[in-house]
C-alpha cells in the first residue's frame, strides 16, 4: 500500500479510559446519568479504582479525537494521521503511545512535568455507557507546543484539521490557529493546497457550559459533526426555537463563514436512526438511513460517535462525495460497536 503524507492533523485530549461494567447503584454512587459526558469533580475522584478493583476494567486508549484519529488512520494508508495533545510523564503515556503506534497513528503529545496522564471512567450498562473525565495532564496543553517549528511545520502539512470541542476547555488558543490556519489557505491556495477544518461537538456540555469559546470557531467551520443531544443543546443555547434535527442542523449551515469559498456541511448522527446532513445555502435536508445491526452484535457503543467521525473525515482526507464519507462513517461506527471501548476489529477490514 503507497504512504500517506501526514494529510490529516488532530488535536484534543488524549485519555486513558479505564472501562467497566456497571448498574444503577454505581452510577448512583457517584451521581452519573446512563448516557452522558461530563468532566469529574472532587465527588467522582475513586470512581478510577472502583472500577479497576471492583468492575474488572479494562485499559482502553481514548480520548474522542484520539478515537478518530485512530478510526481515520484504520480507513487511511500508513502515515496518514497525527494526532497532538497533553499528557503525563507515566506509564499511562507509555499505554496510549503503544497502543496508537499498534494503530499506525503518530503521535506528537506535549509531556507535562507535573500533572498524571488524564483518565476518563466508562461505566457500561446495558447498551449505555456514562463517561467521567478527569483531564488532569490533557488539561495542561499549551499553544507554544503548536507552534514549534517541528510541530507546526506539520501543520502547514497538513490538508484536514479536526479537532474535537472537548479542546475547548483546554486551550482555545490552539484551536483558533488551526481554524485560522485553514481559512487563510484555503483563501490563499490553489485547489490542491487548501486547508479543512472540521470541528466535533463533543458532549452537550461544550454549548451549553462553553459557548462563548464554541461560538469564536463557528465561523471557521468548513465541517461540524454531532449527534442528536449536542445538536438539541446547541439549539437551546443559541435560540434555534425547534427540536426537529433537520431543522437545527440547517441553522448551523447558515451561520456566517470567515471562508465563502467552501459552504459549510453539518453533519448529525442520531444512533441507529438516520445521519442528518446540512448544507450551507441548500434547502434540502439529506437523511442516510444506517444499516441495521442485529443487537446481539452489538458489544459496546462507547466511542461509536467517534469512530463514525473517523470514517467520515477519512473520506473527507481521500476526497470522496458527500454521500460516500456518511457511508464510511456509519460503516467504521457498525465495526466499533461490535469491539470493546473504542477500537476497530484486526486484520483490518476494507470499505467497499
Amino acid at each position: 500500500m503507497s504512504k500517506g503524507n501526514f494529510e490529516l492533523l488532530c488535536l484534543e485530549n488524549p485519555l486513558l479510559d479505564i472501562q467497566g461494567v456497571g448498574d444503577a447503584s454505581l452510577l448512583g454512587k457517584y451521581g452519573l446519568k446512563p448516557n452522558d459526558a461530563i468532566l469529574a469533580e472532587q465527588k467522582h475522584m475513586g470512581l478510577y479504582e472502583d472500577l479497576l478493583q471492583n468492575h474488572d476494567a479494562k485499559l482502553i486508549a481514548g480520548g474522542a479525537a484520539q478515537n478518530t484519529a485512530r478510526g481515520a488512520q484504520y480507513m487511511l494508508p500508513p502515515d496518514s494521521v497525527i494526532y497532538i495533545g497533553c499528557v503525563g510523564k507515566d506509564k499511562y503515556a507509555e499505554t496510549l503511545q503503544e497502543a496508537c503506534a499498534k494503530a499506525g497513528l503518530r503521535v506528537e503529545y506535549r509531556y507535562d512535568e507535573e500533572q498524571p496522564t488524564g483518565r476518563c471512567g466508562v461505566v457500561i450498562t446495558g447498551h449505555d455507557r456514562s463517561m467521567c473525565t478527569d483531564l488532569a495532564a490533557a488539561n495542561c496543553y499549551k499553544i507554544d507546543h503548536l507552534k514549534q517549528p517541528e510541530i507546526w511545520s506539520l501543520v502547514e502539512q497538513a490538508k484536514v484539521f479536526y479537532v474535537g470541542g472537548y479542546h475547548l476547555t483546554v486551550c482555545v488558543p490552539a484551536v483558533m490557529a488551526l481554524a485560522e490556519e485553514a481559512a487563510a489557505k484555503d483563501k490563499a491556495c490553489s485547489y490542491q493546497q487548501r486547508r479543512i477544518f472540521i470541528l466535533s461537538l463533543s458532549a452537550p456540555f461544550i454549548p451549553q457550559f462553553f459557548k462563548d469559546q464554541l461560538d469564536q470557531t463557528s465561523p471557521y467551520w468548513d465541517y461540524v459533526i454531532g449527534n442528536e443531544t449536542e445538536a438539541l443543546s446547541y439549539a437551546e443555547g443559541h435560540n434555534i426555537n425547534t427540536k426537529s434535527i433537520p431543522e437545527i442542523a440547517k441553522a448551523m449551515a447558515s451561520i456566517p463563514k470567515k471562508n465563502t469559498k467552501r459552504k459549510r456541511t453539518v453533519i448529525i448522527t442520531q444512533g441507529t436512526d438516520a445521519t442528518v446532513v446540512a448544507v450551507e445555502g441548500e434547502s434540502e435536508v439529506k437523511q442516510f438511513p444506517v444499516p441495521a445491526i442485529g443487537t446481539d452484535k452489538i458489544n459496546d457503543t462507547n466511542g461509536a460517535g467517534d469512530a463514525f467521525a473517523g470514517g467520515f473525515v477519512a473520506g473527507i482526507v481521500m476526497g470522496k462525495p458527500l454521500e460516500t464519507c456518511v457511508g464510511m462513517g456509519q460503516w467504521l461506527a457498525k465495526l466499533s460497536i461490535q469491539e470493546l471501548g473504542p477500537s476497530y476489529p484486526f486484520p483490518k477490514q476494507t470499505y467497499a
